[in-house]
């Protein structure tokens, strides 16, 4: 079953749009509030700077100019130069009318106010030009007497005149510094209005995306987890089906595809339980019958051995005795008879003993233990004394490791390896075997190797088969039984057993035996 369509409606798409709108709104703001915050700084510095400059300059110039035209009056009336101090500092002061003038106009300031800034400055500069430069001039040429009030009248006729055009420039001033003021009064109100509205905008562009998130998202999700939370509790037939955006329409597509595939799944798993519980069931049946049976092989080989070698002891012993008290007396035939049925019988019984002690190998053994393998080799050897002593044997070994099995049996695997080495040994030279071990991934490698006869590739595996012989039982004796005896202890182990190619002289018997939890290899090398 495939997974439900992706709606075209997407999370991405919803907060796309809602996240522009927010952003192109909150953006207006910004910029309406920036224009506001600028125009509301510009007209600080218009009210703060311009305006209160150009007062405080036009106060104090038309203070200096009420100064100087006292100071022309005292001068004429005395002609004293102290007296005209006023009028000459007046002159050279930076806070002159047209000097005045010049500033507004570099300053870009109103059309009207610089108008009135121009006649102030025209009307100071006529009462000098007209009055107040002639008469010091006349009073310096000619003194106070030349001075009449006349004079004086029209100088102060001539002042009230000028006055009247900087009164008016004053009054300008502080009107338009005024209209500034109760204009910056109103963007400062806008500006504060703008500053509310950002936060109210702020909050609601937050307040709109937490809906939106608790709508679009949290509420789906929340919807999707319960669903899942039912679902996995067991409860496989809750549909899983959620409203919302798409990404989540999809992912509770894919919940609701694995909810179905689970119960297609159980169903399955349920066929195959009853199948498997139905097999377990003749499995059990099949075990029980297998116990049964090997119940039956085992008193039946015990019997049969019992009851095999009995008579074979009473063949094995009347033809011995019939060799002790006939032999010699009767025909060379019929003694070649009789050893012929003492060497039957005596192999048949070694035949029957083998087959026993194959038969028992892991099912009737000891515990299962670590068991250091350089012990167990010594053991081996100490058995075989007797035929290494005759045949004047050498056996030696590396460092041997500690494996985990039943040390009965590892002892009758090494007894068995070298009794074969010394058995199949070469005419031309005395036994040497040589038992060494190394680590490799699968557990310890464990290599057997002699000088003797060797073994021809082609016969590696058949070795390992029970009554596989090589060699006429009149030229090595045996059953044929004890390199398959070999393969069945190795592999109880867990291991296997193989005849590798071998450089040189001589047989390699290798056997790979598992690694034990705790490897502490302690064996050390000796001779025997």
């Amino acid at each position: 079953m495939s997974a439900a369509p992706r709606p075209r409606s997407t999370l991405r798409r919803r907060l796309t749009l809602l996240l522009a709108a927010a952003s192109a709104v909150l953006g207006v703001v910004v910029v309406v509030a920036g224009l506001v915050f600028a125009r509301q700084v510009e007209l600080q510095r218009v009210v703060t700077e311009v305006y209160f400059d150009a007062i405080s300059d036009a106060d104090t110039a038309y203070v200096q100019l009420v100064d100087a035209e006292t100071a022309v009056r005292g001068f004429a009336l005395t002609g004293d130069e102290v007296t005209l101090e006023p009028y000459e500092r007046a002159t050279t002061s930076e806070q002159d009318f047209q000097v005045l003038a010049e500033r507004l106009e570099a300053a870009d300031a109103d059309a009207d106010l610089v108008s009135y800034a121009r006649a102030a400055a025209d009307a100071a500069t006529t009462w000098r030009a007209q009055f107040a430069d002639p008469l010091v001039a006349q009073v310096r040429a000619d003194g106070t007497t030349s001075v009449a009030p006349e004079d004086i009248e029209a100088g102060r006729v001539l002042f009230d005149e000028a006055r009247a055009p900087i009164e008016s420039y004053l009054a300008q001033l502080r009107a338009d510094r005024l209209a500034a003021m109760e204009e910056l009064q109103r963007w400062t109100a806008l500006s504060a209005t703008i500053v509310a509205l950002l936060v109210v905008a702020a909050a609601a562009a937050g307040i709109t995306l937490w809906l939106a998130l608790r709508r679009w998202v949290l509420a789906p999700v929340a919807e999707l987890g319960g669903a899942s939370r039912a679902v996995a509790r067991g409860d496989l037939s809750h549909v899983v089906d959620v409203d919302g955006p798409g990404e989540l329409r999809a992912l509770a597509g894919d919940v609701e595809h694995m909810r179905r595939t689970l119960v297609d799944q159980l169903d399955a798993l349920r066929v195959s339980r009853a199948q498997v519980e139905a097999a377990h069931d003749r499995l059990a049946e099949q075990a029980e019958e297998l116990r049964r049976s090997n119940r039956d092989l085992e008193q039946f080989a015990y019997v049969a051995s019992h009851d095999l070698q009995e008579p074979l002891r009473k063949v094995a012993s009347f033809t011995q005795l019939l060799q002790k008290r006939y032999g010699g007396q009767l025909d060379e035939r019929a003694d070649q008879y009789i050893d012929f049925a003492v060497d039957g019988a005596k192999r048949m019984q070694r035949l029957i003993q083998d087959l026993l002690g194959f038969s028992r190998v892991g099912r009737v053994g000891g515990e299962v233990v670590d068991v250091d393998l350089g012990a167990a080799l010594d053991r081996a050897v100490d058995q075989l004394g007797a035929r290494i002593e005759e045949t004047g044997a050498v056996v030696t070994h590396d460092p041997l490791p500690t494996v985990r099995g039943e040390e009965a049996l590892l002892v009758q695997l090494f007894q068995n390896l070298v009794g074969n080495a010394v058995k199949f040994r070469h005419p031309d030279r005395a036994p040497h075997v040589h038992v060494g071990a190394r680590r490799v991934d699968e557990g310890w490698e464990v290599d057997c190797r002699d000088n003797g006869i060797g073994i021809d590739p082609q016969y590696a595996e058949r070795v390992f088969v029970i009554f596989q012989r090589l060699h006429p039982k009149d030229l090595y004796e045996g059953t044929g039984i004890g390199l398959a005896l070999c393969k069945k202890i190795v592999e109880f182990h867990g291991g296997r057993i193989w005849i590798p190619e071998t450089d040189g002289e001589g047989t390699t018997v290798r056997l790979l035996l598992p690694v034990p939890d705790d490897d502490r290899p302690d064996a050390g090398g000796t001779e025997q």
